[in-house]
């Protein structure tokens, strides 16, 4: 017993030195801690911001009428999945091309970290590239989803997806490129903390050029009048709501692209009552403005009122204080009331509010930087304003020309009466409602 004690110390003894030196030479957590914990960040922001990919579609399936809940459906579930190969195939590396000349760069695919991948081969000055391009790809996706819910009722679905694919694989990642990959905006100083202007108002110009040359919905504007045409289910466009609110904190929070640090975990936490506040702010503006303007509230105002509020804190979520959020927040509501109506007296006929939502609040959002951001200056803001709106506008105006000219954009008008469930796809969401 005691010559086997004596020999197992001598074991150790021996096998003590090299464990020492192993542990020696492994990075300890304060070289690998910040890399697992912004991975992680990336990870979980990124599926609260996917999720918001349910509530862009609840949202929009409860404006629409119930002939065409279905295809809102299809093209939320589609153009979502189009945008993850889009995304990978071509437009992450566009996006953040590394050395480019500022304005265009055209990558190619993405290639994950390897398997198991050790401490050594890892950037671990940031995080891996798998959550890296799943927290930019859900981005884009929901940029397309801004667009769907605008064009609502009226386009043939192949047309669409086909503009979905333009914009996801070139136009979304060039013009991203331009600020957040390094480009010649962010040279000059332009502010953009969440993508008020790089995601929202991307979203808003091109839905804003797909209204125009799609034109309004039959009956929508007739004899000088608007023509309201209630959506099928407030119940689900509610639903909609709430669950991007949720996801929101997912697009703003993992936007402070680190969690390395005390300081970092704080601000991710700052944001996150941020974000709330100016959500919450523009849903009781939206609430008491359209009491005072309408005599009742209006519930759609009041659900795009906390969306327009989320629009436009996203562009400085961090450095503003809970009554700055508020205020930014409130003004987003008050700009969704006023000009959801001034669009129908232009005759544009946006069906879910999209383009004052993601559009003007956007807008309002980005130049809002300036009051709390010392790094953000009028000029930048607007330079960067113009530079995207140009762009996206004249981009997608294009695409849609192109789209209408030759296979066509718009269903007839026998399939727009009868509904694009039927008619496009064949099945409706809502069967038991059926004549017959």
């Amino acid at each position: 017993m005691q010559t086997k004690t004596f020999l197992s110390a001598l074991t150790m003894a021996a096998v003590l030195p090299g464990l020492a030196v192993a542990q020696d030479a492994a990075p300890g957590f304060d070289e690998i801690g910040p890399y697992i914990m912004t991975t992680l960040l990336f990870c979980m922001a990124g599926f609260l911001v996917f999720f918001m990919a349910a509530g862009f579609a609840m949202l929009e399936g409860g404006l629409v009428r119930s002939k065409n809940v279905t295809m809102q459906m299809t093209k939320n579930i589609a153009l979502f999945s189009i945008a993850a190969i889009m995304y990978w195939l071509v437009g992450f590396n566009t996006m953040y091309p590394g050395d480019f000349n500022g304005y265009f760069a055209i990558g190619g695919q993405t290639v994950l970290d390897a398997v198991g991948v050790s401490a050594a081969d890892a950037a671990l000055d940031y995080a891996s590239v798998g959550s890296d391009f799943f927290f930019q790809l859900v981005f884009v996706a929901a940029t397309a989803s801004i667009v769907s819910g605008a064009v609502a009722e009226r386009i043939k679905l192949w047309p669409f997806l086909i503009f979905v694919i333009v914009l996801t694989g070139i136009m979304y990642p060039i013009s991203g490129s331009w600020k957040w990959g390094g480009g010649w905006l962010d040279a000059a100083g332009f502010q953009d903390f969440a993508g008020s202007t790089v995601v929202h108002s991307v979203g808003g110009w091109a839905a804003l050029a797909g209204v125009i040359i799609l034109g309004p919905r039959i009956g929508k504007f007739k004899d000088g009048k608007v023509n309201p045409m209630p959506g099928s289910n407030l119940a689900l466009a509610t639903l909609g709501t709430f669950i991007l609110w949720l996801g929101w904190f997912g697009f703003n929070g993992g936007s402070q692209l680190a969690m390395g640090t005390v300081g970092d975990v704080s601000d991710v936490s700052r944001i996150f009552a941020n974000t709330n506040m100016a959500a919450a702010a523009g849903a009781v503006t939206a609430l008491i403005l359209s009491q005072v303007m309408y005599k009742k509230p209006d519930l759609t105002m009041v659900l795009n009122g906390a969306l327009a509020g989320l629009v436009s804190i996203t562009a400085e979520p961090l450095a503003p204080t809970l009554f700055g959020a508020l205020w930014i927040g409130a003004i987003g509501g008050v700009i969704v009331v006023l000009t959801i109506p001034m669009l129908d007296k232009l005759k544009i006929d946006d069906v879910v509010g999209a383009i004052p939502v993601h559009l003007f609040a956007g807008i309002w959002g980005t130049i809002a930087v300036i009051f709390y951001n010392s790094d953000a200056t009028l000029g930048a803001q607007i330079t960067g304003i113009l530079a995207y709106g140009v762009f996206t506008f004249v981009a997608s105006a294009i695409v849609w020309f192109i789209l209408k000219a030759t296979i066509g954009i718009r269903v007839s008008e026998e399939d727009e009466i009868n509904g694009l469930d039927t008619s496009e796809l064949g099945m409706e969401a809502y069967p038991e409602f059926s004549k017959g």
